[in-house]
């Protein structure tokens, strides 16, 4: 397993057990130890790809755009470290919460948007960002990362979470990220894949980069 983190990542030990932290305000009810909070790779797809030792090429600082950012659970752990970040969220319940986590993050940007139509926030966005990390529970999530590489800067990064059951809940997982890499691959080169199943059922971490 690599330890090659983001700056701003580290292990520290929680309860006796060593676990991924960012020093910033607890979100989720996670563990704290003074200003550094756990990083719970069972409730994070991308917790779960740096803790299987993917080579996400976050360096910590980077500018980000996060698509699917839910309640904020993972993308506060992402404005902890990085620079600049975007944070796109649909359905408006979980917006409102991620309006909160942010009042403590003044580099996290709330977006209420859909990430299936980057044009309703290009004007906010701003260009070549270094990274996207896309966790959306959608049908079309190949196609949604492709929607949104306009954003991204030609030596950036896509962190990709897919959820096979739902692109397809009849088909086998295996199938479903066969054909999702390949319709990624009309404008990205995958570097690395694996299977999340450890923490998260059904589930492939992908990093990529524009062709």
């Amino acid at each position: 397993m690599s330890d090659d983190l983001p700056s701003g990542v580290e292990r520290r030990g929680f309860d006796g057990t060593d676990r991924l932290a960012t020093r910033g305000e607890p979100v989720y009810g996670e563990p704290t130890d003074g200003e550094w909070r756990a990083w719970n790779p069972d409730r994070s797809k991308l917790g779960a790809m740096l803790e299987l030792g993917m080579d996400t090429g976050l360096a910590g600082g980077e500018t980000v755009l996060y698509l699917g950012a839910a309640s904020g659970t993972t993308v506060s752990h992402v404005a902890d470290f990085a620079g600049p970040t975007y944070a796109v969220e649909f359905a408006p319940r979980p917006a409102r919460d991620l309006l909160e986590v942010a009042a403590s993050r003044p580099r996290l940007f709330p977006l209420l948007a859909d990430a299936r139509k980057p044009e309703t926030y290009a004007h906010v966005v701003e260009a070549d960002l270094d990274a996207i990390v896309q966790d959306v529970a959608t049908r079309g999530q190949a196609r949604v990362a492709l929607e949104n590489r306009r954003f991204l800067a030609d030596d950036g990064r896509l962190l990709l979470a897919v959820k096979a059951r739902s692109e397809d809940v009849t088909q086998d997982p295996g199938t479903v990220f066969a054909d999702v890499r390949e319709e990624l691959e009309e404008e990205y080169e995958v570097l690395e894949r694996r299977r999340l199943d450890s923490y998260h059922d059904d589930h492939l971490g992908i990093v990529a980069r524009p062709k």
